[in-house]
């Protein structure tokens, strides 16, 4: 995999976001997103020995689309100035908790797994997981290998009062109010570049799994 060279594009690209500039550097781009597939399937060869879930998920289920969504687009420019891709049952845009990766230059590179912004059916179940097996939640979030790989724990947002249906006085209720149940771990240029960055990742996808397991069984309504 020629990682180098996808960081060297995406820099490039931040510094000329625009389409006239894509467009006269298209076959730079394909080199890029080459390499980047090249990564995402290494990564996925990986997590299909420990993740039964992902047996049969390609790059081409997993991989975002470079170029912005306009719903939510924050600026003029055109593209995303990274490439990433959702590793989870049914690919990247599944209702499932899973596996994430984002490339980006300049130390934005990061990987993650969980589940970001549930929507409000799936976020209830999470929720009634919790409460009803907070002993195993717990276990899971503080074991040794998530507190190593993801010592920030969780990311995102969280309501200032309690949800509907839960007693403030709840033992888990600060973790009942979170909207976001995902963690990540963030690496620079020289991380991805190094031999170890894949075997890296791995660990940590490998220790979130309990996480990512808790979360889709709560999605499943079991």
């Amino acid at each position: 995999m020629d990682l180098p060279f996808l960081l060297k594009f995406l820099n490039n690209l931040a510094a000329n976001n625009n389409k006239a500039w894509m467009d006269a550097n298209r076959a730079d781009y394909h080199r890029a997103r080459a390499t980047f597939t090249a990564l995402v399937q290494e990564l996925l060869h990986g997590l299909q020995r420990f993740d039964p879930d992902l047996q049969g998920i390609t790059p081409s289920d997993s991989m975002f689309r470079i170029n912005k969504n306009d719903r939510f687009q924050q600026s003029d420019e055109p593209y995303k100035n990274r490439m990433g891709a959702g590793m989870g049952r049914g690919g990247r845009h599944s209702p499932w908790a899973g596996y994430f990766i984002a490339v980006e230059a300049n130390g934005q590179t990061w990987v993650g797994a969980g589940k970001w912004r549930p929507e409000p059916a799936s976020l209830a179940r999470i929720r009634q997981e919790i409460h009803y097996n907070g002993a195993e939640f717990h276990e899971l979030r503080q074991a040794p290998k998530m507190q190593q790989h993801f010592p920030d724990g969780f990311e995102g947002e969280r309501l200032q009062r309690p949800p509907k249906g839960y007693d403030k006085n709840d033992p888990d209720i600060e973790w009942l109010k979170l909207k976001d149940f995902f963690v990540s771990q963030s690496f620079t240029d020289a991380e991805l570049l190094a031999p170890d960055f894949v075997p890296r990742v791995l660990a940590s996808f490998q220790a979130a799994q309990p996480l990512v397991q808790f979360l889709n069984r709560a999605l499943e309504g079991e």
